[in-house]
């Protein structure tokens, strides 16, 4: 593609070079450039990637994107002085791949909790209904049974240019629609900028990530920023934050929950420790509702699901009728079998709100004691660790503070932080740096009926920690314990 249609729609000063170059790549990684590249030179918190302007060019860059002037270049490198290339980025990325979006339905999701499974929930009920949906998210991304090869560099949300090279990707596949967690860091950093959303989602905000945003305030900031690029709005009525999204967002809103009046609102619920049924009212009439995941989180996940894909114009019926096909989300309340007659369930909760969705949620169905598992992780909100510690100690019969991934921090000490919460609670504790004899230990001194919550990473199969990054499954880590007593 030629550099001036790469550069369509951005505002931009051109100081050196030709704009009819053929661009063969867009890349904002040093070490991904290839020939014909152009190389965007974004800044973040730790690395401003003007530093690596002239490796790029020695890799076979022919154009820069910059947010200042570079001395020193070739004279045959074109480059591009732009005043946010972060934003800039965005439209040079969707220009590369041929605004693969607007070829889309798609559904952005965001919220403290919930984006995975709602994430998921959307799609497997798009494939019920034989639609191609395609999931951009945490776990990883996907079209059905396809996945993804374009590089995935952040966690849930790639950058700009991943995530439109995703979309093309999608698009080459056969994908008509796309289920997107939308981060708040993603929102803060632009990936999404310039996207058009036709539905967003708002599933719930509390504390997280402050290590970041810094403030509450930030945090929710960066989050409404979604709902001033999208066609509709599907907002959960019941959180508190809901007033300001409905206030600020300039498209249709449509809301859902359980415990105050709203467009989609869940009443007589059923809890078994393997589904809920419910009650869907919605437009004057009631239609009941089958889904085969426990929790009540995981009726508001159903139902952010459903009014989602009301909006994308299909029907009540035809929706409902494929909710019942939903299975669970892998580290999402995954209960795992055994012979013990345990309940023994790896969950993702790693925040002061999940942990008490998941914990107030297994008291529902469980007629013996709560052993709760979990840590918190290094270099991340430690004002959440205390609190973590407080709502585990509250709801739980036992606890064993454990390691996450400590990344640069001493485990004992990130213990201790929880430990403080713990105290408050008057709970009975213990703490085990090693996360699999914690977890073994907590297997062990589980009787019939009692249930086991493993939090914190749910999917990861890897933990992180100071020099080095290991393998490492809850998953298998309870497997493993329940083949060794079998055997």
């Amino acid at each position: 593609m030629k550099l001036y249609e790469v550069l369509k729609g951005i505002d931009y000063e051109m100081l050196n070079g030709r704009d009819d170059l053929d661009i063969e790549s867009l890349t904002w990684d040093s070490r991904e450039v290839g020939e014909n590249s152009l190389f965007i030179a974004v800044r973040n918190r730790n690395v401003d990637r003007h530093d690596f302007v002239f490796d790029a060019v020695s890799s076979g860059a022919i154009a820069l994107m910059v947010e200042r002037e570079i001395s020193g270049l070739k004279k045959n490198v074109s480059v591009i002085k732009v005043k946010d290339a972060r934003k800039a980025m965005s439209i040079a990325a969707q220009n590369f791949y041929n605004i693969p979006i607007s070829n889309l339905k798609t559904v952005g999701i965001t919220g403290t909790n919930g984006k995975t499974s709602v994430s998921y929930f959307i799609s497997k009920i798009l494939e019920v209904l034989e639609l191609k949906c395609g999931v951009i998210g945490t776990i990883q991304n996907t079209l059905g049974e396809q996945k993804m090869t374009t590089k995935k560099l952040n966690p849930t949300t790639p950058d700009a240019i991943e995530l439109q090279g995703t979309f093309a990707e999608m698009l080459e596949y056969g994908a008509t629609h796309a289920a997107v967690e939308v981060t708040s860091s993603a929102l803060s950093q632009d990936r999404v900028y310039g996207c058009e959303f036709d539905v967003a989602v708002f599933t719930n905000l509390t504390q997280d990530h402050l290590e970041e945003h810094v403030t509450m305030d930030n945090y929710k900031n960066a989050k409404l920023k979604l709902f001033s690029m999208c066609k509709k709005a599907v907002i959960n009525i019941d959180d508190s934050f809901s007033k300001d999204i409905i206030a600020t967002s300039n498209c249709k809103t449509i809301t859902y929950g359980i415990d105050n009046d709203c467009d989609f609102r869940a009443t007589d619920i059923e809890y078994t420790n393997i589904g809920v049924k419910f009650n869907l009212k919605y437009n004057c009439e009631i239609k009941k509702v089958e889904l085969n995941v426990p929790g009540r989180f995981s009726v508001y996940n159903a139902l952010a699901s459903i009014a989602s894909c009301y909006c994308l114009k299909l029907s009540i019926d035809e929706i409902v009728n494929a909710v019942k096909e939903i299975k669970g989300v892998p580290g999402r309340f995954q209960a795992i079998e055994n012979s013990k007659g345990i309940l023994a369930v790896v969950d993702y909760a790693h925040s002061p709100d999940a942990i008490e969705n998941i914990l107030t949620s297994v008291k529902e169905i469980t007629k013996g004691k709560i052993i709760t598992v979990f840590g918190c992780g290094g270099d991340r909100d430690a004002s959440k660790r205390p609190l973590m510690g407080e709502v585990a100690g509250k709801l739980s019969d036992y606890c064993i503070i454990t390691s996450d991934n400590p990344r640069s921090e001493k485990t004992a000490l990130i213990i201790n932080d929880i430990e403080k919460g713990m105290l408050k609670t008057g709970c009975m504790y213990e703490k085990i740096e090693d996360r699999t004899q914690a977890i073994f230990k907590a297997l062990n001194i589980a009787n019939p009926n009692d249930a086991v919550i493993i939090a914190g990473k749910g999917h990861e199969n890897y933990q992180i920690l100071k020099n080095e990054t290991i393998h490492f499954s809850d998953e298998e880590v309870v497997k493993k314990y329940f083949l060794n007593i079998v055997n």
